[in-house]
């Protein structure tokens, strides 16, 4: 999966002493999109080809820092591109490809993150935690983390795939976020049925991943229907829901995502 990096290792403590360096990256996300190398290589810009912009440390890579900077900047060489053509590029590193994802849920919160919601004043980076803080009430925002499930269903030796109606056209299973006073397990049942009409039992967790797309936190479970196997899809959320046999599941892809390591377990007679 996206996170799974090592002997790379991402380090994301909050450390305000750290000054940018020569070779350290920038990251510039500007309306959606990331400024990165064009051709092939997922490559950040270093600080030494745009000196003397404000930067804001988001987190280390193999002790490298990557910098935000809310600018939209012009380098040769690079180019703005979306999340979407970013995760196409199926020969980037995994680790870049990972620093990208995690860029982006830091830099969209940084981004819409600027005023109190309690008395409306300007926030300011918290000195002493990733925070931001406000001058006037002492109000703290910390970073937004949206908990969603992803959920394979099973029926026997066939496995529940979807795809959205809005979005790529790659397979995936159904998935979503859990809403106030919810419990995981209930976030499962509720999807579920909201998007496809059936009912499960025997929901069991799986593994979870950081989904910096999102913003999210997916937690992923398997579980199997219960009784009436009729799907009865959600037209408004879904365009495709079908119950397909192990060894017709079409993987997505690149190996990024903890819906296709699912898939790829159901495919592969591991579950």
């Amino acid at each position: 999966m996206i996170q799974d990096i090592a002997p790379h290792r991402l380090d994301n403590h909050f450390d305000p002493e750290r000054r940018p360096e020569p070779e350290d990256r920038i990251i510039s996300w500007n309306a959606g999109r990331m400024l990165i190398a064009e051709g092939e290589e997922l490559r950040f810009p270093r600080v030494a080809e745009a000196p003397e912009i404000p930067l804001q440390l988001l987190f280390l890579l193999d002790g490298t820092g990557y910098f935000l900077t809310d600018r939209e900047l012009e380098l040769p060489g690079y180019g703005y591109c979306g999340a979407r053509e970013l995760r196409r590029q199926e020969r980037a590193p995994q680790e870049s490809m990972f620093a990208a994802f995690t860029a982006m849920h830091l830099a969209e919160w940084y981004r819409v993150t600027r005023f109190c919601g309690a008395c409306g004043e300007a926030l300011r980076p918290d000195p002493a935690e990733r925070a931001m803080a406000c001058p006037r009430c002492g109000e703290k925002v910390y970073p937004r983390i949206n908990p969603a499930v992803i959920v394979g269903v099973t029926n026997g030796e066939r496995l529940l795939l979807t795809r959205y109606r809005a979005g790529g056209t790659m397979n995936a299973l159904v998935a979503g976020f859990t809403e106030i006073g919810e419990t995981l397990e209930e976030t499962v049942q509720r999807e579920v049925m909201e998007e496809t009409g059936l009912r499960v039992r025997n929901i069991r967790y799986y593994k979870s991943q950081p989904w910096g797309i999102a913003l999210d936190l997916l937690a992923g479970f398997f579980c199997e229907v219960d009784g009436d196997d009729t799907i009865r899809m959600d037209r408004t959320e879904l365009k495709y829901a079908e119950w397909v046999p192990r060894r017709d599941i079409e993987l997505q892809p690149t190996n990024y995502s903890l819906t296709n390591e699912m898939m790829r377990l159901f495919r592969d007679g591991r579950v």
